[in-house]
């Protein structure tokens, strides 16, 4: 081999590393981001399952933390429900320390993308990822029904939607496709 066909490998396998990197930070992003909404919806999962185990009111309180949120749960300790003020006086006990998902999934977080609608197609209503009521906390109580509402997390790119279905207490993820501009069931 002379030293211009060498050169000229070298510049191919440049280029097609190069060109593969993009790719590879994009798959990445993905596959974190699908993780921490399917770890998401396995917390809530298992707040339900503890909630018909101990027969209460088990919630899943989100507290802001910075541009984040942390979160954990709480039992009811007067059968009136889970509720703050019930919290910060000791009558509802904390039931686990708080988490939050950038310590189990870096570089993901609660939050809406911009430019995406939310779940029901409504655009403009914000980036709060946390969408189940003033208080913040997903309550599930005895016999497995459910607060209502919508956790979104995102990536640098990809958005999941956690949907919480109230009646049920089924969980659902959802993906957003920037093609179709829809969100997809997974």
């Amino acid at each position: 081999m002379t030293l211009i066909e060498l050169l000229l490998v070298l510049a191919v396998i440049v280029t097609v590393g190069g060109l593969a990197i993009p790719f590879m930070r994009n798959a990445l992003d993905d596959i974190r981001t699908a993780m921490a909404a399917r770890y998401v919806s396995a917390r809530v999962m298992g707040v339900r399952i503890e909630a018909v185990k101990r027969s209460m009111c088990i919630g899943l309180r989100f507290e802001p933390a910075g541009s984040d949120y942390r979160y954990a749960s709480f039992a009811d300790g007067n059968g009136n429900g889970v509720r703050s003020s019930d919290i910060s006086s000791g009558i509802d006990p904390q039931l686990g320390a708080f988490e939050s998902l950038r310590d189990r999934v870096g570089g993901v977080q609660f939050g809406l993308l911009a430019g995406v609608p939310d779940v029901d197609g409504n655009g403009n209503t914000g980036s709060d990822g946390v969408r189940i009521g003033t208080a913040r906390i997903l309550t599930v109580s005895p016999n497995g029904t459910a607060t209502a509402g919508t956790l979104y997390v995102h990536g640098r790119r990809r958005q999941y939607a956690v949907r919480i279905l109230g009646i049920t207490g089924r969980v659902r993820v959802l993906q957003y496709r920037e093609g179709s501009r829809q969100w997809v069931s997974r």
